[in-house]
């Protein structure tokens, strides 16, 4: 049985909108940064972007669930799906004066390594909320594979 559930995600602490490159070369110098939710085998969809010195920004993903022998499956417009690992991308990139959005990086909100039973409650209430910082220890934009404890999972009910 398939059921609706949302995924909100709440970030905080964005990195600024202008920044040097990294010193190992991995993040190039950047301006006009912003970060959006990617389309699934979309990339150039966004959902939202945000600018990389907001005070925070929230995303809000309309998935659909259903239980699998191998517990519960998320799927949705959002929810990327490779090799069967679940995740959520988050693009980074840089805005010029036409709008247009050229992505760097992103960084993988993993949703494969929630326990079973939190994905199973989140189901079952609507609405799994992700809350993580965006800067890195560098002080840049977080990319690559993020898992907890660099981004909390809870699970409320969906508002009526």
């Amino acid at each position: 049985m398939m059921a609706t559930m949302h995924i909100r995600i709440d970030a905080v602490d964005l990195p600024g909108r202008t920044g040097p490159a990294s010193a190992d070369g991995r993040v190039p110098a950047y301006g006009n940064l912003h970060v959006a939710v990617q389309r699934r085998d979309r990339p150039a969809e966004l959902l939202a972007p945000q600018p990389g010195d907001a005070p925070s920004a929230t995303w809000t993903l309309e998935c659909t669930t259903s239980t699998s022998p191998t517990g519960t499956e998320i799927k949705g417009p959002y929810v990327q799906d490779r090799l069967g690992r679940r995740f959520v991308y988050l693009s980074w990139g840089t805005v010029d004066d036409t709008g247009t959005f050229t992505m760097f990086r992103r960084a993988k909100l993993m949703l494969d390594v929630l326990p079973a039973g939190v994905l199973a409650a989140a189901a079952r209430d609507g609405l799994l909320v992700g809350h993580l910082g965006l800067t890195d220890a560098q002080g840049g934009p977080r990319c690559g594979r993020v898992e907890p404890p660099h981004i909390t999972w809870t699970v409320t009910r969906m508002p009526m």
